[in-house]
């Protein structure tokens, strides 16, 4: 379904390597100068985050995943004057275990009805710029966003990335829709055994594989 010009109101927002890593977010176009694998970060300011979840293997080790709050700026209009609302996330992976980590997602093309927001309609991207911690506090956490997008609207975006263990790993998540949800808008990724979802308000999409077995969340 096309996405429909955008109504003014705007997603509410929040608070203001040696990984072998491939980003795949427009068609087949693989890419790795823009991508980031760091230590395993333990000075992240947590204003930022709005959900994490520990997952241990049967070692004990755990893998975390940190999601963002939303950062936003106005709208994004597209090259043929076509505006519609964005919103900028970004997940953090850290892999305190034993085995390398190889994530694989795929967001479709065409774009999609929120459930819990009928009339809505939205796509999910994932930008190649490498996500840092220096770039937290920035506006739009730091994304150059509209290049990105005039360039890759219409494509599917996907993202396969092997994170080291020891290492951590993080990536931009954008949500563009025809307009803006009544409230809140808070996303993320989440697990289930080898499966990954993500959360856009209680719309949950299964989205993706993780190789790690027997993971379990802790509580």
């Amino acid at each position: 379904m096309i996405l429909i010009v955008v109504t003014t109101r705007l997603f509410s927002v929040g608070q203001d390597s040696k990984s072998t890593q491939d980003s795949v977010y427009t068609g087949t176009l693989d890419s790795t100068k823009n991508v980031q694998s760091q230590k395993p970060l333990t000075n992240h300011n947590e204003k930022y985050i709005d959900t994490k979840y520990e997952y241990i293997d049967s070692t004990g080790r755990s893998l975390i995943i940190q999601n963002s709050f939303p950062k936003s700026g106005t709208q994004y209009t597209d090259p043929t004057g076509k505006r519609y609302v964005y919103a900028v996330f970004w997940t953090r992976i850290v892999n305190e275990t034993d085995n390398p980590c190889e994530l694989t997602i795929d967001f479709p093309a065409e774009s999609s009805e929120l459930a819990s927001a009928p009339g809505v309609y939205y796509r999910l991207f994932f930008p190649p710029d490498a996500m840092t911690i220096d770039k937290e506090a920035l506006y739009d956490y730091g994304l150059g966003l509209k290049s990105f997008l005039d360039t890759g609207l219409s494509k599917p975006s996907s993202l396969k990335r092997t994170i080291s263990p020891k290492e951590s790993s993080a990536f931009y998540v954008v949500t563009l829709s025809n307009k803006g949800v009544d409230g809140t808008l808070r996303t993320g990724f989440t697990l289930k055994d080898q499966n990954v979802f993500y959360r856009i308000n209680k719309t949950e999409i299964h989205c993706g594989k993780i190789n790690l077995k027997k993971l379990m969340l802790q509580k």
